[in-house]
């Protein structure tokens, strides 16, 4: 029987390099983006957390196209919790999985209501339990919304980040840690707005625009057309 000692797995070491060339992608971050914020359009905390849950798997341009007139139909957790998923879907049809979003935003209102008196609640656990949030969810929430140092991984994060040799991992709670230990916690919500943007403008999935990155000087990847295959 093996002990509980040897069971253990040693913590995944950061890429070689990886320290020395964090504050290089800062400095670069910093001239190419430094008004780096979401691109989701909210007003209030549960405005952000709506758009955000509805931006799963779907563009930003889209989401921002269809939450006004929701916003204009339900513009507090109050107001959604008296709705069903079937009132929800007509407004939100153009963005993927549309129905299971509306399961989810109904839900979730009415669980905002019933356990946060219709507010979004400045916690991550209780953000991570309302249907259809998660981790990348509650971090994005909690930084724009009110401010606290949080690193959301998303798709062009953990791409970037790999890319980057910022870190091996795949899974985005692993990415998200690493990237933890290589910034200062004050940048962290700057740090994952300007990934993202460079991600979406840049050094796409398929075809990175090598020639036109400020980081390519010092990116390990620099050249490798299409490696990672999106990842």
């Amino acid at each position: 029987m093996t002990s509980s000692s040897s069971a253990r797995r040693p913590a995944a070491r950061l890429p070689a390099g990886a320290r020395s060339r964090a504050p290089q992608v800062l400095t670069v971050l910093d001239t190419l983006y430094p008004d780096a914020r979401t691109e989701l359009e909210f007003r209030t905390p549960f405005e952000l957390l709506v758009a955000t849950v509805l931006s799963a798997q779907a563009t930003d341009v889209s989401v921002n196209a269809a939450t006004p007139a929701l916003f204009a139909r339900y513009p507090d957790a109050h107001a959604m919790s008296a709705a069903s998923a079937e009132d929800i879907e007509p407004l939100i049809r153009r963005i993927g999985l549309y129905r299971g979003k509306a399961r989810n935003l109904a839900a979730l209102a009415r669980l905002l209501v019933e356990r946060h008196g219709g507010e979004v609640p400045d916690d991550f656990a209780a953000v991570v339990a309302l249907p259809g949030a998660g981790r990348k969810t509650a971090n994005v929430v909690l930084s724009n919304a009110y401010g606290y140092p949080a690193i959301a991984v998303d798709t062009h994060v953990g791409r970037l980040a790999r890319r980057l040799g910022l870190s091996t991992q795949t899974n985005p709670d692993k990415v998200e840690t690493d990237l933890q230990k290589l910034f200062p916690r004050g940048r962290w919500v700057f740090l994952h707005h300007a990934l993202i943007l460079h991600g979406r403008r840049v050094c796409h999935a398929r075809k990175p625009q090598c020639g036109a990155c400020g980081l390519a000087s010092f990116c390990p990847k620099v050249g490798v057309e299409g490696a990672e295959q999106g990842r």
